[in-house]
């Protein structure tokens, strides 16, 4: 009869390496962190993409007018101390617009972003973990989809559909989630074969364990990355749409909407009816943009 035996700090069935894993992984996700508090395009990212949170969150708080409410008598005025911003066609007070108008973009283009990206990464495993027949049929159809302009494809939709914030958020998480499935796919494709996976294999556990409870979390970082990536282009995508009237709706202040409905004043010398909310979706993105940037940075480090 043989004796099978083990090692201090390890129970018969496991591999060596599996009850330090998670902690190992912690101890890096904490450095890495760390690496990003220190990091001056993380805080500056962070510093942006924060404080249009607190206006979506509390900007009918603090804003000195109702946002949807028409004053005649100010109809078109410069920007002054009454109205920093100056107002819009209708009366409205463009400061009070520009605060309340983040809340629409940073609730559609955040959802969006994360249903891409979670359907994305399910996508991505499975293509990348199984190989063989199932990993061809899903790469060709990734292909045909990506090969569709997304554009036109999300326009279609939101006219067959009907225009509405659910709406825009499935249209874009389908545009994002092909993206996504292939960036996963390359990572799983290095991971499915060292040997931790050939642990889990000999464990007898099963797929769905294995693409989710070992590869997953040794991949997130390379995910992070791509939803933070995405989320600038879903920003950008929102407000395209909401420019186009296929987006978010009136009477809402989103910052699209507003630029449709007020830049055939800007020949007029109108310019502050559309410069401060152009001025919000741009840092928005940059904001994104750089803590994307800080981390990769770290990641790449």
């Amino acid at each position: 009869m043989s004796v099978t035996t083990t090692g201090p700090g390890t129970t018969p069935g496991t591999s060596p390496g599996a009850s330090s894993g998670g902690s190992t992984r912690f101890k890096e996700w904490g450095e890495n962190l760390q690496q990003l508090m220190r990091s001056p395009t993380f805080l500056a990212g962070v510093l942006i993409v924060g404080f249009w949170i607190f206006c979506a969150l509390f900007g009918t708080l603090i804003v000195p007018y109702d946002p949807l409410e028409t004053d005649l008598l100010s109809v078109l005025e410069p920007p002054s101390a009454d109205h920093w911003f100056g107002a819009d066609q209708l009366g409205r007070d463009v400061f009070s617009r520009v605060i309340v108008g983040s809340r629409d973009i940073l609730t559609v283009a955040p959802l969006a972003t994360l249903l891409g990206t979670i359907l994305g990464t399910l996508l991505g495993l499975a293509t990348g973990y199984f190989r063989g027949l199932v990993d061809d049929v899903l790469s060709r159809i990734i292909d045909a989809l990506l090969s569709l302009p997304t554009v036109i494809v999300g326009l279609v939709a939101l006219t067959a559909l009907g225009s509405s914030n659910t709406t825009v958020v499935f249209v874009i998480a389908f545009g994002f989630a092909p993206i996504i499935a292939r960036t996963v796919r390359s990572s799983v494709l290095s991971e499915r074969e060292l040997d931790y996976v050939a642990a889990a294999r000999l464990r007898r556990e099963s797929s769905l364990y294995i693409m989710l409870a070992e590869i997953l979390p040794n991949i997130l970082p390379p995910i992070l990355v791509e939803f933070n990536v995405r989320l600038g282009y879903a920003i950008f995508a929102v407000a395209t749409l909401s420019f186009m009237g296929f987006g978010i709706q009136p009477p809402s202040p989103d910052w699209g909407l507003t630029i449709s409905d007020n830049y055939g004043l800007v020949g007029g010398g109108y310019w502050w009816t559309v410069l401060y909310d152009a001025i919000a979706i741009a840092s928005l993105v940059v904001g994104v943009n750089l803590i994307a940037d800080a981390i990769q940075g770290v990641l790449d480090g």
